[in-house]
């Protein structure tokens, strides 16, 4: 069964516990021995002599890496990678073999490794290779564990972002949500206003109760009336039955008013009295009033204040509405989240379509990240979801992507704000901490509008070492402000 775990105490050994733990499957004694010896004063090294003893490894303790020969005696090394990327907690994998050949790294990568190498090998670039993709992996596991923190601290799992724009939403609505004030959402479509409306319920003294959403363009004036406040039995023609509307519906929760900018004069005005202090209404064709306690959520894509310039929305229903204000804004202007919420979508396109898909490839987020996403994260979403259904492999790539996608991140310009924009990781390749370095300092400048120096406060770091990354990524400011 050939298994053994490198626990020496050479040369500037480490407690394990501080180590990253890798395993070596090798047939060939020789060079299990030999990566054992010349990585163990970095690592904790197990190996294993074939796919049963490395099963074993893999079941029994924790492995960040996988270091794997193709060939295993008369076994496929291939197995080694299917086998310890179905774990619960999978490791990176690397593949290594002697028999070098694209159509054999083009497979091992399509069944999730990180790499492919050839004998014999380099030891100081295997070395190398094996910290870029610890380093790799450890960037996923920040931002899962980012991703679990605003979801624990804020109990959405919809509404994601790290984002300043988002920190700062995030803010309003923990605020705003303990309060019975009515909060209008503003923003494009698709950028997830309903989602803040679902937010704020949530985090509110009325969650138990019910959120009603309601989106105000799909109807009529009359048939409005009628959803918001219902109507009593043969009041007009077809009311064959009283109705109860959307305000007694959600009495004691909250009432979601979606595309609040389309609603007309008179239902402007039934508004404005169920928002006085009375909190009553009539049903249609009644003459009770009737009381109701629900909090009000209103969201437009449209800019109120030029409609009540214009005479198209009254000004105190306007001042009732708007007593907090979260403006969401567009996906362009919080690129910093695309990686965040593609992840997010990945995962669950994934899982709904039972697909084997983990993750895309640097070149694809790229182009993610460039494209201007008119259509916000509502667009981002079908893209992902399109790429997952038709993409082939378990990762995705630029191919895989839709084709306005595609041509829109071409097409992008390659500086903003006097900013150079970097090439990132090659095309196929992986999305590591260099590369993410690069988008850091990068949008640090762009925020600064190229100044070195408030880029540097930003980032945390000093002037003269952000000179000095800059030269190692050559991201070089086009026009550098001192």
């Amino acid at each position: 069964m050939g298994l053994t775990l490198a626990r020496k105490g050479g040369r500037g050994y480490i407690p394990r516990a501080v180590q990253p733990t890798i395993l070596i499957v090798d047939d060939e004694k020789h060079t299990r021995e030999g990566l054992r010896d010349s990585l163990e004063d970095s690592f904790d090294v197990y190996v294993a002599a074939d796919i049963a003893s490395a099963l074993n490894v893999l079941e029994s303790e924790h492995v960040d890496l996988v270091l794997t020969d193709l060939r295993l005696g008369g076994e496929d090394g291939m197995a080694v990678i299917e086998k310890a990327l179905a774990r619960p907690h999978p490791p990176v994998v690397i593949m290594m073999t002697a028999y070098g050949g694209v159509d054999t790294a083009v497979e091992a990568m399509k069944r999730g490794a990180y790499d492919f190498v050839t004998k014999p090998l380099n030891i100081d670039r295997l070395e190398i290779l094996i910290r870029r993709a610890l380093r790799s992996r450890q960037v996923e596991k920040q931002v899962v564990e980012l991703k679990k923190v605003v979801e624990k601290k804020f109990g959405l799992e919809r509404l994601i972002g790290h984002s300043p724009a988002m920190e700062e939403i995030f803010d309003t609505i923990k605020q705003v949500a303990p309060s019975r004030a009515t909060v209008l959402i503003t923003g494009e479509s698709g950028t997830g206003k309903e989602l803040v409306a679902q937010a704020i319920h949530t985090l509110s003294g009325r969650s138990k109760e019910k959120f009603v959403a309601m989106h105000m363009a799909a109807f009529s004036d009359q048939l409005l009336e009628s959803e918001l406040f219902g109507h009593e039995k043969g009041s007009f023609t077809g009311a064959t039955e009283r109705r109860i509307g959307r305000f007694e519906q959600a009495n004691g929760g909250t009432l979601f008013l979606d595309e609040i900018g389309e609603i007309g004069k008179n239902t402007q005005v039934k508004l404005l009295r169920v928002l006085g202090e009375e909190r009553s209404f009539e049903r249609v064709g009644g003459n009770v009033p009737i009381k109701v306690d629900v909090r009000l959520v209103a969201a437009t894509n449209r800019e109120l204040e030029r409609m009540v310039e214009s005479g198209d929305f009254r000004d105190d229903l306007f001042f009732r509405l708007s007593v907090v204000r979260i403006h969401m804004p567009p996906l362009r202007e919080r690129r910093e989240d695309i990686a965040l919420i593609t992840a997010h979508f990945l995962k669950v396109a994934a899982e709904e379509n039972g697909k084997p898909v983990r993750e895309l490839t640097s070149d694809a987020l790229a182009a993610l990240e460039k494209y201007a996403w008119p259509g916000n994260v509502r667009e981002l979403r079908a893209a992902i979801e399109r790429a997952v259904v038709m993409g082939p492999g378990a990762k995705l790539t630029l191919r895989d992507l839709p084709p306005s996608v595609r041509d829109g991140a071409a097409n992008a310009p390659t500086s903003i704000g006097g900013v150079k924009l970097p090439a990132f990781s090659k095309p196929g390749g992986h999305l590591n901490l260099h590369d993410t370095e690069q988008r850091m300092i990068v949008r640090a400048l762009e925020e600064t509008g190229g100044n070195v120096t408030k880029a540097a406060q930003k980032l945390g770091m000093s002037r003269r070492t952000l000179h000095r990354r800059l030269k190692e990524l050559r991201t070089e400011p086009e026009n550098p402000q001192p």
